[in-house]
């Protein structure tokens, strides 16, 4: 935003009256990224690449961390800021590969009205947001929307149908945000077999301390449990 004036005024200038045309149809001024508040520059010492941060960060939380914010509206920076971040991303993800895990058991039944219904609500929301002025961060909310009504409301008995078409528009919203397409890779090593394995042991023994110490140590190996019927 800072180019507006005179950079860009100037490019219109001077490039307008060499060749009678229009420069441009649109301009599309991001705001700033701040450090600790501050303008992210080189003469206030505290500027970085997208390559420093891909060392750090995959680059698919970083895309969703800078569309979290309005193109136009200044984002701060900080590590906290990018784990919730990750932490988001993480959250749909988990959500996918819950559908296509409950999908494995679901009956083969048309999708309701009902969810029907509240998934054209979400695709709606989605583009009206990217219909004003490229307003992401409520783009990304209405994918949220879906998240959480798949989480809240979708098992196996609602049917692969309502699955599918959930799993199928988290994909198509997210695609045009460049998010939320990677292939998960699901299979397990022999370790986390085995440890597995062991934990279930443990917990048919009530040997829950045990039990803890298993799912901590697969926690720190980005594996995650969660117990169900």
């Amino acid at each position: 935003q800072d180019l507006i004036f005179p950079h860009h005024e100037n490019e219109i200038a001077q490039s307008e009256c060499a060749n009678c045309k229009a420069f441009s149809n649109y301009w599309m001024h991001n705001g700033y990224i701040n450090i600790d508040g501050k303008k992210m520059s080189k003469s206030l010492g505290n500027f970085f690449t997208v390559r420093d941060i891909l060392k750090e960060y995959d680059g698919e939380i970083i895309r969703f961390f800078m569309l979290s914010a309005h193109y136009r509206s200044p984002i701060n920076f900080a590590d906290t800021l990018m784990e919730q971040a990750k932490s988001a991303v993480e959250r749909v993800y988990n959500c996918i590969d819950n559908l296509e895990f409950i999908k494995g058991n679901a009956e083969d039944k048309p999708c309701t009205d009902e969810i029907k219904a509240e998934l054209d609500v979400f695709r709606k929301k989605f583009c009206d947001a990217m219909d004003d002025d490229l307003n992401t961060a409520d783009a990304i909310a209405a994918i949220f929307d879906i998240v959480y009504m798949a989480n809240t409301k979708l098992s196996s008995d609602a049917g692969k149908e309502a699955i599918d078409l959930t799993l199928s528009l988290i994909r198509e919203l997210g695609d045009v945000l460049g998010l939320f397409n990677k292939v998960q890779n699901n299979s397990l090593d022999a370790e986390v077999e085995e440890l597995i394995a062991k934990r279930q042991e443990a917990r048919a023994n009530k040997d829950w301390a045990t039990a803890d110490a298993i799912r901590d140590k697969l926690k720190e190996m980005n594996i995650v449990l969660k117990d169900t019927p």
